[in-house]
């Protein structure tokens, strides 16, 4: 960070990324005012050592918000959904979140914000999702706002679901997989994306630009999951699932259950190739990526963010 590194909202701050990332700015020397919802997101930050300023707000509150974002230099935005369900619309979370802050941070003034999306969002994408996305980045590009947005693909190395997945998957003798694993994986160890979000902080001047900001590798996923196996000394088997199939349980899912495990639009997301050339976003943000070895390691090991 900078000599005076300032105090930054983070929104969404409440899971895995949003932790590691309070953790991170204040190793930094910054303040962080942590915007969640409730009093129960709260209460988890509260545990964190040190502790962040907290700011219990609803996105439909206009004045809290604005307060919320006074004497802030920047925002980090770290709201979005990959499973979109009646209780949580892709619109809300997205559109919905980027509109209140755009709002909230023109009337505060606050006009730098970065904000993180995902490898293969665009505006004319056919996936609810990706496009959903994409339609944020434009809110939070459009002027006066300075923003700088972050794509990402899987992120490994801290406390979340797709580590979570991974690890038991590399435990495992037997492993079905959609299309027998041959969607494209281009991981991002999560000590790389902090790095990345305080090197947008640090650069004002990549405000308006989209960065895909990947890992060092692309590769299909059966071949992720057998490299971490491998670590374990383990070689699982795997079993192909035709991605009709799949397609078919989402939509029966989705019609079926108001909280469906899997939605169209979440495997689409899911089964997205992601293979993107990082060395652009690294050269911008003075990145240096840790090799996938590395962060498959610390994934097998179970290490968490500390």
């Amino acid at each position: 960070m900078t000599e005076s590194p300032g105090r930054f909202l983070v929104t969404g701050a409440n899971g895995s990324l949003g932790r590691g990332l309070i953790g991170h700015l204040h190793g930094a020397g910054a303040k962080v005012r942590a915007l969640v919802r409730s009093e129960r997101a709260a209460t988890t930050l509260r545990a964190l050592a040190p502790a962040p300023e907290i700011a219990i707000v609803d996105w439909s509150d206009a004045a809290g918000l604005a307060h919320a974002t006074e004497g802030c230099d920047a925002a980090v935005h770290l709201v979005g959904v990959l499973k979109e369900t009646p209780a949580q619309r892709y619109a809300d979370a997205h559109e919905g979140t980027a509109n209140a802050l755009a709002a909230a941070a023109k009337q505060s003034r606050m006009h730098r914000i970065v904000y993180l999306s995902i490898v293969g969002a665009g505006v004319d994408a056919k996936n609810a999702c990706l496009a959903s996305k994409a339609r944020a980045e434009a809110i939070l590009l459009a002027p006066p706002l300075a923003t700088t947005v972050l794509r990402l693909p899987m992120v490994l190395g801290g406390d979340d679901p797709a580590s979570w997945a991974l690890r038991a998957r590399s435990k495992a003798s037997v492993v079905p997989l959609v299309r027998g694993g041959a969607s494209l994986e281009q991981p991002i160890d999560v000590r790389d994306v902090l790095a990345a979000i305080a090197g947008a902080l640090e650069r004002p001047e990549l405000a308006g630009r989209v960065l895909d900001v990947a890992g060092p590798e692309s590769l299909p996923r059966r071949e992720l999951i057998r490299r971490a196996a491998a670590l374990r000394g383990n070689t699982p088997r795997f079993v192909p699932i035709p991605l009709f199939v799949v397609r078919a349980f989402a939509a029966l899912a989705e019609r079926i259950s108001a909280t469906p495990p899997l939605t169209t639009p979440m495997l689409g997301v899911l089964e997205h190739d992601d293979r993107v050339d990082p060395r652009p976003a690294c050269e911008a943000l003075g990145l240096a990526l840790t090799p996938l070895d590395e962060t498959l390691r610390r994934v097998v090991a179970g290490d968490e963010l500390a």
